[in-house]
């Protein structure tokens, strides 16, 4: 029991001198508004807040690669591990906003086919 409870105290030790990773901050979701009821003003406004977050999120992700790379090789195991799903976490979250996004855009055109033919 003792043993175990060195190795639990010793791996948050060793975590604990990687904090830094801590100042990587995941920003806030976006939202998207629902194609079908939306209209052309607030789907424009939701690109311009998508397009803010997916810079947002690569800062995210280069702060992320930079803790990485600063903690070096000798990082723990558990700090990599932790990196990297927090690094992948972030690139499906994007995929899915993107894909929302679209999606979004094809149900505000299916509903207001109209608008596309002004174009």
């Amino acid at each position: 029991m003792m043993k175990a409870f060195a190795i639990c105290v010793l791996a948050a030790a060793g975590l604990a001198s990687f904090s830094a990773f801590a100042a990587c901050e995941n920003p806030s979701m976006v939202s998207v508004p629902d194609g079908e009821t939306s209209t052309m003003d607030e789907l424009l406004a939701a690109q311009t807040n998508v397009k803010a977050y997916m810079a947002a999120m690569e800062k995210y992700l280069a702060c992320l690669n930079d803790e990485i790379e600063a903690a070096g090789d000798d990082a723990p195991a558990e700090f990599k591990s932790l990196m990297v799903t927090r690094h992948n976490s972030a690139v499906t979250e994007m995929e899915a906003v993107a894909a929302q996004f679209n999606q979004q855009v094809q149900a505000y055109k299916a509903a207001n086919p109209k608008e596309e033919d002004k174009k």
